[in-house]
């Protein structure tokens, strides 16, 4: 084996430049302000318990709704995160992009569940908030049915709805949506498989957030835990890149906690049992067969998603019963998707495309 040859000058001269990046890195975080998010203006439409329905405001009417055509779009995000992260900042925004295409955008807000909320089930989230919140938009714009964006476990939501009331939605759009939660390369399914939900949700109540987050991040813990901060560095005489870094820093440990009974459901039904593939699952007293999943479906996940693997997501297509499925592939990761410069090119004017042509 060659030993390993270091230059001197090389390393004298990395380590000038190391210097000079941290001395620069105290004058900017100096000049930082608390970083902002939500950038587009959002009225409140409907609340209830700790839940907020938004529709966004654009510069310019919605367009794309306001057809007789066509219908509103309503966004499902994910229970674990906050939504802010589909309207980060100015340029990485699928809020803002969608309604500069004209879309007519709403959002569900979960707000931060307490120990209030503790006994909250899948049922009172998918037959009681989702669906009121369909009802109010529909009866905002006068139409039987609207178009819906599930996001993440949003979209297993989303999924679960559109089975058993497919007669409310036009147009179901699912991202880096978990469909088949047994695929072999999907690390987080592989660790709850094994898991007491059971113990784990009776000694605890709600989930804590920092739990939570703790497991997201020792899914690959070097690039999560070292060479992001290794990075920063590069990056800490850069105000707006660093203003970036902070805005990303505050969504991932905004965190709300989880409501337990929705928590052991989701993990036992969907983790465990896998039954939107396999069949059985019930929220609340309704019967979910993705094979009622009979309106146009668009699909889109991320191939480098450590957190929902394309393999996890693709087989929507055999097993809904929609003959209108179409699926889109993005070259990025779980939260690229949102946020990186090509989701912002690509995923906003895919999913209007695909709205108008089937309006």
């Amino acid at each position: 084996m060659n030993p390993i040859r270091i230059d001197p000058q090389k390393a004298l001269d990395e380590a000038l430049r190391f210097n000079q990046k941290l001395a620069a890195g105290f004058k900017t975080l100096r000049e930082l302000d608390d970083v902002d998010y939500g950038v587009t203006e959002k009225e409140e439409v409907y609340r209830e318990d700790k839940l907020v329905l938004y529709r966004f405001k654009g510069k310019d009417s919605p367009t794309a709704a306001n057809s007789k055509k066509s219908a509103p779009l309503l966004i499902a995000y994910a229970l674990v995160n906050r939504p802010y992260m589909v309207d980060l900042q100015g340029d990485r925004s699928l809020v803002k992009n969608l309604l500069a295409l004209g879309e007519d955008v709403y959002l569900i807000d979960w707000g931060y569940p307490d120990q209030s909320d503790r006994y909250l089930t899948l049922d009172d989230y998918i037959n009681g908030y989702i669906r009121r919140c369909v009802d109010v938009v529909a009866k905002r714009h006068k139409v039987e049915k609207i178009n819906l964006l599930g996001i993440c476990q949003g979209g297993a939501f989303s999924l679960c709805f559109a089975s058993i009331y497919p007669q409310k939605i036009r147009n179901l759009i699912t991202m880096v949506t978990p469909v088949d939660f047994h695929t072999a390369d999907n690390v987080l399914s592989n660790w709850t498989r094994g898991m007491d939900v059971d113990l784990f949700i009776d000694t605890l109540g709600n989930v804590p957030a920092d739990m939570m987050n703790w497991c997201y991040l020792t899914l690959k813990p070097v690039r999560l835990f070292q060479q992001k901060y290794l990075g920063l560095v590069d990056i800490l005489d850069d105000k707006a890149e660093l203003e970036n870094f902070l805005r990303m820093e505050k969504w991932i440990f905004d965190s709300p906690d989880q409501a337990g009974e929705a928590f052991r459901q989701f993990v036992k039904d969907f983790y465990q049992g896998n039954k939107l593939v396999k069949g059985g699952l019930k929220i609340g007293d309704k019967d979910v067969s993705l094979k009622k999943v009979t309106m146009p479906v668009l699909n889109i996940f991320a191939e480098q998603d450590h957190l929902v693997p394309p393999s996890a997501s693709r087989p929507l297509k055999q097993l809904a019963g929609t003959k209108d499925y179409t699926e889109l592939a993005f070259k990025g990761g779980h939260i690229g998707i949102y946020v990186s410069g090509r989701a912002q090119r690509e995923v906003p004017s895919a999913i209007h495309d695909w709205l108008a042509a089937r309006a």
